[in-house]
């Protein structure tokens, strides 16, 4: 065969055979479990029954939605879910930048490496067992932290019947599990940096601070800015497990979300497509976040696409 007459293209595929043969299981799992699923999607605009499958049921327009946004829960569930989402970005996304550079900062490898196991462990741990500890450390009656408070001479407090408390409790759990999963690609990012340039900015004069200042937060402002637009995409994706094991009715105001509402409504009372036209609205704002916030991004030089 001819080179010249070769794509660019394919030559390259065909010299990176085997880089392609393993993506393709990933590409697959993409295919069957995200993008032929996504089909189902029509149900959100039908009367969806199961015994009549998806091209016996009525269709019904956007009767769903129009029933979601007429609802009296709609804009409690959607303050909930922007204002709880708000908070994990606030305070959860910087957190394991923080702790990514405070480990590259250890030179000792081997606190470093027993560092870094203990703060992954909890990313493995359940929200069941996570829930089941909160609840028994926050106990009226034998948890620890009203314990604490009963000796200083206080009351105690029933915290999670506290709507105040709720949000605080959930974020800080949820930043705590994983806190140390979220540093693995930002450490990553760092070990990319040419070490010379912190030798070069020793010899300059420059002190750790500013060494981190102006050497590893720029070289990883990239990845940064790739991990903020995701995590704006999601922003109404709080997550089902950690607020259905925690929260009760006393906290329905502050804690409902999307998730739980639709398990409660949807789910649990057999309407199939009202779940769908939910979970297709959050698909649509995640959407028009991503675009957003990539075209923000685009302004400093640091889009996407």
């Amino acid at each position: 065969m001819n080179n010249s007459k070769v794509s660019p293209a394919w030559l390259y595929a065909r010299k990176n055979k085997w880089l392609y043969v393993l993506l393709l299981p990933g590409f697959i799992y993409l295919l069957i479990f995200k993008y032929i699923p996504m089909f189902g999607i029509v149900i959100a605009f039908q009367d969806f029954n199961l015994t009549k499958g998806i091209w016996g049921s009525d269709w019904v327009g956007f009767e769903h939605f129009r029933y979601l946004f007429q609802s009296d829960d709609f804009f409690k569930i959607l303050r909930n879910s922007l204002i709880i989402s708000f908070y994990q970005v606030l305070f959860g996304f910087p957190a394991p930048i923080v702790l990514a550079i405070m480990l590259n900062e250890i030179r000792n490898l081997l606190f470093k490496r027993v560092a870094q196991t203990v703060l992954y462990l909890p990313h493995f741990i359940s929200w069941v067992v996570i829930s089941g500890i909160i609840i028994n450390m926050l106990s009226p009656s034998s948890g620890w932290v009203n314990r604490l408070i009963v000796d200083f001479g206080g009351e105690p407090i029933h915290f999670l019947l506290k709507p105040e408390f709720f949000r605080t409790i959930l974020v800080s759990a949820e930043i705590w599990k994983e806190l140390g999963w979220g540093t693995i690609i930002y450490l990553a990012a760092l070990t990319s940096v040419d070490p010379s340039l912190y030798e070069s900015a020793t010899i300059d004069g420059a002190n750790r601070l500013q060494k981190i200042w102006y050497i590893s937060l720029p070289s990883i402002a990239t990845t940064i800015v790739i991990i903020l637009v995701l995590r704006v995409g999601s922003v109404l994706d709080i997550g089902f497990e950690q607020i259905f094991l925690l929260y009760n009715p006393a906290t329905y105001e502050v804690a409902d979300v999307f998730e739980t509402y639709t398990y409660r409504v949807g789910l649990l009372e057999g309407r199939l497509s009202f779940t769908a036209a939910v979970g297709l609205f959050k698909s649509v704002v995640g959407l028009v976040m991503i675009v957003l916030a990539n075209r923000i991004a685009r302004l400093f030089g640091k889009s996407l696409w």
